[in-house]
């Protein structure tokens, strides 16, 4: 109930700071009414809510049937010891956790509680919102078996897996997370999986669609505030500015990125809208687009900083952002396709 009342309390505090933001805007510029901005800002908060919001809902429903029915022991027997194999392990494990960028932080969180190593966790969360069927499928529709779809499979992969190897020095996931962050939700205790299996199945599902439902609650007020200071960003900031910038080899992938993360389109679309940019930006940008959104928008940072400590999160920024940036100058420069 408490968690209900905070996502509650997001929601007010979100459109509050949006209308005195909008009134402030108005009085400055009387370049829009107040009704336009209004049903513009409403427009693109819901697109990118009930976008996201399934995926969510899947994300932490698995993050559920892993607490349940999962036990730590379990789960270390299928843990690769070596480094490098558990990083190629954890950066495959969207195939079978199709979960988006949101979706995926309170099921990585589930797994780190586990006693998931880190190399396995951190190349999950940054791989599976594009390496997973969905995604894949909807980059096929838009673009076909072409170099687009194997460069952001293979890039995606490839940058997962290299970040997680350099988080697998750290070998506490604890010492990544925020203090609490491992603790149980809902009074779930931690030896729940180890003292439920001789319960009813029913009795079983109901306590995974309670941990589901607390965890929606927990991480959903998070993504409401992303939303909406996505929303704001392509209410307030002008595209035009923006697509002025697209043509070189270099400052096309810096725009394309920006409006990746002020987008934070749900992997399992952006494939489509960035149809829109292809003939007027570099393929490289597109790429960029296509690989770093997934994997750090507004919404998904946000998510972040609830799971992790700030330092975890800059590295889970900077990192991806960097190989994603040589990577798609690389492709400007020496490739066409």
């Amino acid at each position: 109930m408490k968690k209900a009342w905070e996502f509650l309390g997001a929601v007010a505090l979100g459109l509050g700071i949006f209308l005195l933001f909008v009134t402030l805007q108005s009085v400055r510029s009387g370049a829009l009414a107040i009704p336009d901005q209004l049903s513009l800002f409403t427009t693109i908060f819901l697109g990118i809510f009930i976008e996201a919001a399934p995926f969510l809902l899947l994300g932490t429903l698995a993050s559920g049937i892993v607490e349940i029915f999962f036990s730590r022991e379990k789960l270390q027997r299928f843990i690769p010891r070596n480094p490098l194999l558990g990083a190629l392990a954890g950066g495959l494990m969207g195939l079978f956790f199709p979960v988006c960028e949101c979706g995926v932080v309170p099921l990585t969180r589930r797994l780190f509680k586990k006693g998931l190593p880190p190399s396995i966790g951190v190349a999950f969360l940054l791989a599976s919102p594009v390496l997973n069927p969905i995604v894949i499928a909807s980059t096929y529709a838009a673009y076909g078996w072409g170099p687009m779809l194997w460069l952001r499979i293979g890039l995606s992969l490839v940058i997962a897996v290299t970040v997680g190897l350099i988080f697998s020095i750290q070998k506490y996931p604890w010492w990544l997370l925020r203090p609490g962050s491992m603790s149980p939700v809902m009074g779930a205790s931690e030896d729940t999986p180890e003292t439920t299996p001789q319960l009813p199945f029913s009795t079983r599902l109901r306590h995974v669609l309670q941990l589901a439902a607390d965890e929606f609650f927990e991480m959903g007020r998070y993504l409401i505030i992303g939303a909406m200071l996505a929303a704001l960003m392509q209410t307030f900031i002008p595209q035009s500015a923006l697509l002025a910038l697209g043509a070189g080899p270099f400052s096309s992938i810096i725009v394309m990125i920006l409006l990746a993360v002020i987008l934070s389109i749900c992997s399992t679309v952006d494939a489509f809208v960035s149809l829109a940019f292809v003939g007027t930006f570099t393929s490289g940008s597109i790429l960029a687009f296509l690989v770093f959104g997934p994997m750090v928008d507004i919404k998904s940072t946000l998510m972040y900083l609830q799971v992790f400590r700030k330092k975890t999160v800059v590295y889970l920024i900077l990192l991806p952002l960097l190989m994603t940036i040589l990577a798609g100058v690389f492709l400007n420069y020496y490739t066409q396709f």
